[in-house]
C-alpha cells in the first residue's frame, strides 16, 4: 500500500513474506495467490506491497537469469503487487522446525553474506516499480554477540566496503539506488542504538543504514524518540522499519504460566527485563536471557519484553501484553516532523505458525485474514498521523493493466 505523507513523500507499507516457507520461485509465486492476492482484496486497495523473502538458492538463480526476474515482475504486477525491499536477515530455511541460532550465519564475516546481499540487490533493482525513489535491504547487525574478537571485525569492516561498492556498480548498471539496512537485534553485536551508533557509523552511509524493527526496540528498553535522535546524531539513515509488536509481561512471576504457553521450538525469544535500560549491558545475564524458557527459569527480576512478534491489531491474552504503545510512539516520531522519518515500512509477524495453540491460524485463509488484519491496523496508524492512502489507478497504474481490482491479467505473464 502507498500512502502520502504530509511533505509530499510517498511512502510503502507492506508486509514480510518470511511468514512462508517457500523457498524456490514455484512456491514463492503460488504464496502470492495463496496469500497475498486474498490479503490485497479484503484491504480492498488496488496495490499491495511486499516485502519479499528470497533464501539464498532462490536468490542466486533469480540474480543469475534475468529472463526469471523479469517473470516474477510481471507475475507480481499481474496481482496489483509491488516490491520495494527485501528481507535478506534469514538466509534460508526460516520457516524450519528449528531455527534458533541458525539465522545469524552465514554473518558479515563470511563472502557468502555478502554474495547473498548483492544477488538480492540486483534482484531488486528490477523488480522496482519505475516510480519508486529507492529500494531497500534489511540484513542481520553483522553477527550474534559471541564469539567477535578482532580478526572478525576486521573482516567484517572489509565485507561492509565491498557491499557498499556493490551497491554503488548495481546502481551505474541499473540507474535504481539499493540501501541496506543492518537491524539491530537482541543477543546481536548490535542490539541498541548506541551500539549502532558505535559499529556502525563509520559505515559508507549514502547506501548503508539502520533498519529499525519496532518489537527489537522495545526489547532494548529504548524510548523512540531517544533512540531515533541517537540514530540522526550518528549520521546513521533509518533505511526501513519493521512494523511490529513485542511480547511484554508487568508481572512474570504472576504470569508465568500465561508465558509457558509462549515457549516454543522454532525461534530465539531473547527476554530482556526493564533492568537492562539506562546504558546497561543489554545482553546483561543479570537481566537478559536468549530464550524465553531460559528467563523463566531464571526468573529475572522486574518486568520483561520478550522478543515474540505478536500480531499489531490482536494484544495477547490477559496478564499479558504487547509492546504496541512504543510502536504507536515511535510512528509518531517518524512521521509527525515537516519530513518522513523512513519511507519503507513492512509489517514483519513471522510468528503465526507458532502462536500458542488459540491463536494460531488453522487455515491460509485465516493466516491472510490476520495479515491483513496487521496491515489496516498499521495503515490506520499512518492516517491518524496525517497520511493519506494513495490508489494507484491512472495511466500507469495496476487497475489500467486489463486487470480487474482483485483479478489477475495472465496476458502479461510470461510462460
Amino acid at each position: 500500500m502507498r500512502l502520502r505523507h504530509t511533505s509530499g513523500e510517498l511512502v510503502h507499507l507492506g508486509y514480510c513474506t518470511n511468514v512462508h516457507p517457500a523457498e524456490d520461485l514455484a512456491g514463492i509465486l503460488a504464496q502470492l495467490d495463496t496469500y497475498a492476492l486474498p490479503v490485497r482484496r479484503e484491504l480492498d486497495s488496488d496495490l499491495l506491497g511486499l516485502g519479499l523473502w528470497l533464501a539464498a538458492p532462490v536468490a542466486a538463480e533469480l540474480a543469475a537469469e534475468p529472463a526469471l526476474r523479469r517473470r516474477l515482475r510481471a507475475e507480481l504486477t499481474a496481482r496489483g503487487l509491488e516490491v520495494v525491499t527485501l528481507n535478506g536477515f534469514p538466509y534460508a530455511a526460516f520457516q524450519a522446525p528449528v531455527v534458533k541460532g541458525d539465522v545469524y550465519h552465514p554473518d558479515w564475516t563470511t563472502p557468502q553474506r555478502l554474495a547473498y546481499t548483492l544477488n538480492l540487490a540486483r534482484i531488486l533493482a528490477d523488480l522496482l516499480p519505475d516510480d519508486a525513489a529507492r529500494g531497500s535491504i534489511s540484513t542481520l547487525p553483522l553477527a550474534w554477540r559471541s564469539p567477535w574478537d578482532a580478526d572478525q571485525a576486521g573482516a567484517a569492516r572489509e565485507r561492509l566496503d565491498q557491499l557498499a561498492a556493490g551497491l554503488a556498480e548495481v546502481e551505474r548498471e541499473t540507474g535504481r539506488r539499493i540501501r541496506v539496512g543492518f537491524e539491530p537485534e537482541p543477543g546481536c553485536l548490535v542490539e541498541s542504538t548506541s551500539q549502532a551508533a558505535a559499529l556502525l557509523s563509520a559505515m559508507d552511509t549514502e547506501r548503508l543504514g539502520v533498519c529499525v524493527d519496532l518489537a527489537h526496540l522495545a526489547c532494548a528498553w529504548e524510548e523512540p524518540a531517544e533512540a531515533l535522535a541517537r540514530l540522526r546524531a550518528a549520521g546513521l539513515p533509518v533505511v526501513k522499519v519493521q512494523v511490529s509488536a513485542a511480547l511484554e509481561a508487568v508481572d512474570p512471576v504472576g504470569s508465568a504460566e500465561a508465558l509457558r504457553r509462549w515457549v516454543e521450538p522454532r525461534f530465539l525469544h531473547q527476554t530482556r527485563a526493564a533492568g537492562c535500560a539506562g546504558g546497561h549491558d543489554p545482553a546483561d545475564p543479570a537481566y537478559a536471557a536468549d530464550d524465553l524458557d531460559a528467563a523463566l527459569d531464571a526468573r529475572l527480576p522486574g518486568r520483561w519484553r520478550v522478543h515474540y512478534h505478536v500480531p499489531l491489531h490482536a494484544p495477547p491474552e490477559a496478564p499479558l501484553e504487547s509492546t504496541v504503545g512504543v510502536l504507536r510512539a515511535a510512528l509518531a516520531e517518524l512521521f509527525t516532523g515537516p519530513d518522513a522519518g523512513c519511507d519503507h515500512l513492512d509489517v514483519e509477524t513471522y510468528t503465526w505458525g507458532v502462536l500458542p495453540q488459540a491463536r494460531r491460524p488453522r487455515t491460509d485463509a485465516e493466516l491472510a485474514s490476520g495479515i491483513a488484519a496487521e496491515l489496516a491496523f498499521a495503515r490506520a496508524e499512518l492516517t491518524a498521523l496525517g497520511l493519506v492512502p494513495v490508489d494507484r489507478s491512472g495511466p500507469a497504474g495496476v487497475l489500467d493493466q486489463g486487470s480487474p481490482r482483485g483479478g489477475v491479467d495472465r496476458s502479461e505473464v510470461p510462460a
